[in-house]
């Protein structure tokens, strides 16, 4: 069985590990080296190479996909519901439809709009900071 964490990386935070020269760099790193698995649907890689071809550049973009259409750590899962449980940046709710279709530990995300999940009991997704990742290194 594997004892990986499954997790949601919103797309923020996915854009501070990227940077070689970010505090959560090694955040990355420790993707690279499969020591968690990134769970993902069509609808988040799609956002991933847009914003990483508006901040970076396409050709930045194009290789992180690639990364991610190849690693052997990644699940890719799109969902066949939507559970609207985030009322004040709907497009937020790709990340949690995700992570409930992958049974995912948790997302990461600094976004404050992931917040209204901590009212919600059922279903139960979980969020940590990107520090909180980066103190329990995945």
């Amino acid at each position: 069985m594997d004892s990986r964490k499954k997790i949601v990386i919103d797309t923020n935070a996915i854009l501070q590990m990227l940077g070689r020269h970010s505090k959560y760099h090694f955040l990355y790193e420790k993707f690279l080296n499969e020591e968690y698995v990134l769970c993902l649907s069509n609808e988040i890689m799609h956002e991933y190479e847009e914003i990483l071809g508006m901040r970076a550049s396409p050709a930045v973009a194009g290789l992180f996909v690639k990364v991610l259409e190849f690693s052997e750590n990644v699940i890719r899962k799109d969902p066949f519901f939507k559970l609207n449980l985030i009322k004040k940046d709907p497009d937020d709710n790709k990340f949690v439809d995700c992570a409930f279709a992958c049974q995912a530990d948790y997302i990461v995300t600094d976004d404050a709009h992931f917040s209204e999940l901590r009212q919600i009991k059922f279903p139960v997704v979980h969020t940590k900071s990107l520090d909180e990742f980066a103190q329990g290194e995945a």
